[in-house]
């Protein structure tokens, strides 16, 4: 699941979701923020106890849910600007965040990229 390829977006719903939605509920989430939800992208939520979450995604023809609870600790939500609906993960993030690892304490090393050249 982790190993995504760059055209799938991640998103994460930055209010707790209501675990007992199953499919349909957490479909409809995803369509009050206007997002596209046959896009094959994965839509995370996490619960109030931030103990469990949701990822839901569309796959030829039929949903997926992957539904995973922590039986120690909590899942941590990365910090998001207060009125964000959704927050965008990349694949690593989203690896993170499954593993229970603190997304807002890891510090990545500034992406290399090449110098432009002088015309």
């Amino acid at each position: 699941m982790i190993g995504l390829p760059r055209s799938v977006r991640v998103y994460l719903a930055t209010e707790p979701a209501d675990m007992r939605k199953g499919f349909d509920g957490l479909a409809r989430l995803v369509e009050d923020q206007a997002l596209d939800l046959y896009s094959g992208h994965l839509f995370v939520f996490i619960s109030r106890r931030a103990d469990r979450v949701k990822v839901l995604t569309w796959d030829r023809g039929g949903f997926v849910l992957y539904y995973k609870r922590l039986e120690r600790g909590r899942f941590q939500r990365p910090v998001v600007a207060p009125d964000a609906p959704v927050a965008t993960l990349d694949a690593g993030q989203l690896a993170m965040l499954l593993d229970g690892v603190d997304i807002a304490r890891v510090r990545r090393n500034r992406a290399w990229s090449p110098r432009a050249r002088a015309a």
